[in-house]
């Protein structure tokens, strides 16, 4: 029990240890750095990330709630295909979409080059949405985060009893103003909790607002570190970021928590879905095939035509280097993290108490930390230790140690366990609440010690949801592009920094073909959540 302990709070730790190395970085700066990026960029960075974040909310929120509303509460063709379809686009990482985009959008790309063709306009003739913008990436982030208010407003629709929607048709309402009046105000935690997690992932995206030119806090950070050198200046940086994000995580905690009125047994009667015909059905095919067009279809279809035309080859020694960096990554964190999580887990059942909690509680906090405060919170105390011990050893033993932990593969590995722990635990969790006290109580009586009663009976039984944890982060890792690209050893790229550069280069045809990969794995948490989703009907 003492061992399980210390793994468990040395987790704790670990995860915590960013946000408070960012913190003091921060501070022991000075106010002349403060006030140097607030007289510059801090505005700017604040404002754009402010306005990123209003358009990607309105956006998941309307498509998000829109499509669960129309397939939980009503039939028309194909229904059934997009109640699963709806969730594809969440296999898709936002920058792949936005590499995909461009290259048929852009100045260059073949829908204005047919337009020039067909009109014979000149470059300045005309006016096209500039794709490469502001409201360009905030397009991509809605097509890829909408699932993630889809599936949580589908869910409380589900639960949600007929009897006070019945009540306000009986009292004069149409079915438009009982949706707005007694629906939507009953689903709203839940909806507004999948809109706080989209918020979250789009303050964490890097891909695509740097692809974009959009100068975001995610950004500045990366500039700040590796184009300007200014340590100080990323670290406050990524304070204000932290500051916001974990702002948003007490938001989405409040929202879940008071989401108590969707239990599933308080139902007293279930809707019957209104069944549409003729117009009403086409427009419903309508508004839930565009996002399943756009944020999964056509990105497919894009890429494949992209990477035909490129000259990557797939199995080449350099691409299959790449692919192996990304596997090894992958597996290597995934591993350790639900490993971390399980620790976590039982220690908290064994021993729940104030201590448990806390280190529960700390460990979740990664999955509000985007990967660029991650990766300065860790660099910055291990650089530290690494530049103390080679001045030490060259003063002792004339021996430079060089740098021992900052450019190790197991520092990138902490900190995708930092980042991605929340899921693992969330799942094992989930898992763990199947298997009853009295199984622990019995294993106990029987002669079994903890590590005993985890290694023959949680485990066994817990097996899917670990299987769930594991396929999950594998994945969280292989589409994570900033703490990669900060803190990856000198010359081990993956196939998400290989997309990047090439994307970077205007070599967006190349960049198809890691892009695919990615996708392609993504693609397995998706088809286990439609499996849940086709269960649910």
């Amino acid at each position: 029990m003492g061992l399980l302990a210390s793994i468990a709070i040395s987790v704790a730790l670990i995860c915590a240890l960013p946000m408070l190395a960012v913190a003091l970085a921060a501070v022991g700066g000075g106010t002349d750095t403060v006030a140097h990026l607030a007289s510059t960029v801090l505005p700017r960075y604040a404002g754009t990330t402010l306005v990123l974040v209003v358009l990607v909310a309105l956006g998941t929120f309307s498509i998000g709630v829109g499509a669960a509303w129309l397939v939980t509460m009503t039939r028309f063709p194909g229904v059934r295909f997009f109640e699963i379809a709806l969730v594809l686009p969440l296999a898709f990482p936002a920058y792949v979409l936005a590499y995909a985009y461009t290259s048929v959008l852009d100045h260059a790309g073949i829908v204005q080059s047919t337009l020039r063709q067909i009109t014979g306009w000149g470059p300045r003739d005309y006016w096209f949405p500039e794709i490469r913008s502001l409201g360009g990436a905030a397009v991509m982030l809605v097509l890829v985060l909408y699932p993630y208010v889809y599936l949580l407003a589908r869910a409380a629709f589900l639960q949600q009893s007929a009897t006070t929607f019945l009540a306000a048709r009986a009292l004069g309402s149409n079915a438009w103003a009982a949706f707005v009046k007694v629906s939507l105000p009953m689903a709203r935690p839940a909806i507004a909790g999948g809109v706080l997690l989209a918020v979250m992932e789009t303050i964490a995206d890097f891909g695509t607002v740097a692809y974009f030119g959009v100068q975001t806090f995610a950004t500045g950070i990366y500039t700040s570190w590796f184009s300007l050198a200014d340590r100080t200046g990323a670290a406050q940086l990524a304070l204000c970021l932290l500051s916001f994000a974990l702002l948003l995580a007490m938001l989405e905690r409040a929202q879940r928590g008071r989401a108590k009125y969707h239990d599933p047994s308080r139902r007293q009667q279930r809707l019957e879905p209104a069944q549409l015909r003729g117009g009403p059905a086409a427009a419903a095919v309508v508004l839930c095939g565009i996002p399943v067009l756009f944020g999964a279809v056509m990105p497919v279809g894009l890429l494949l035509i992209m990477g035909l035309e490129s000259e990557q080859n797939l199995l080449s020694p350099r691409y299959l280097g790449f692919l192996r960096n990304s596997l090894t990554l992958a597996a290597t964190a995934a591993l350790l993290t639900v490993g971390a999580a399980i620790c976590v887990g039982f220690y908290r059942r064994l021993r729940p108490g104030r201590l448990s909690q806390t280190a529960a509680y700390f460990a979740r906090l990664g999955y509000a930390v985007p990967g660029g405060v991650i990766a300065v919170g860790l660099l910055v105390p291990f650089a530290a230790f690494d530049n103390a011990l080679d001045a030490w050893m060259r003063a002792r033993f004339d021996i430079s140690t060089g740098l021992l932990i900052t450019g190790s593969i197991w520092l990138l590995v902490m900190a995708y366990m930092v980042r991605f722990l929340a899921a693992a635990l969330g799942a094992y969790e989930g898992g763990q609440a199947m298997v009853p006290a009295n199984m622990d109580a019995a294993a106990r009586s029987l002669g079994q010690t903890p590590s005993g009663t985890l290694r023959r009976v949680h485990l066994p039984v817990l097996a899917p949801s670990l299987l769930t944890a594991l396929l999950i982060v594998f994945v969280d890792v292989m589409k994570e592009l900033p703490a990669t690209l900060i803190m990856r050893p000198f010359n081990y790229d993956t196939l998400a920094v290989q997309a990047y550069r090439l994307a970077s280069d205007e070599r967006l045809a190349g960049a198809a073909v890691p892009s695919l990969v990615i996708v392609a794995v993504g693609l397995l948490p998706v088809i286990l959540i439609c499996a849940q989703v086709g269960r649910r009907r």
